[in-house]
């Protein structure tokens, strides 16, 4: 196995993974973890789709939408005080 394989990734997550009693955790889960804290921080979805390597916009949307309604959500009283409706709903 040479320097930089995915592999030697995979094997020392693994072991720190069992040191650390964490057996519930897969290494998918961080990189959706990290997807998922990016698009709740702000991020554009297409940084992550590029961060991720995603091959489409779709394809990110498709898995990580979850997160955009939260974001709509904050960017709400924004759109009030634009229009001089703060306070009102």
């Amino acid at each position: 196995v040479r320097r930089g394989d995915p592999r030697n990734v995979n094997r020392r997550f693994e072991q720190l993974r069992a040191v650390a009693g964490l057996d519930w955790l897969h290494l998918h889960d961080l990189r959706h973890a990290f997807a998922t804290f990016l698009l709740d921080q702000g991020e554009e979805l297409w940084t992550v789709m590029e961060l991720l390597g995603h091959s489409t916009i779709r394809m990110t949307a498709d898995t990580y939408g979850h997160v955009l309604p939260a974001q709509a959500r904050q960017a709400a009283p924004a759109i009030d005080r634009l229009l001089g409706e703060e306070g009102t709903a």
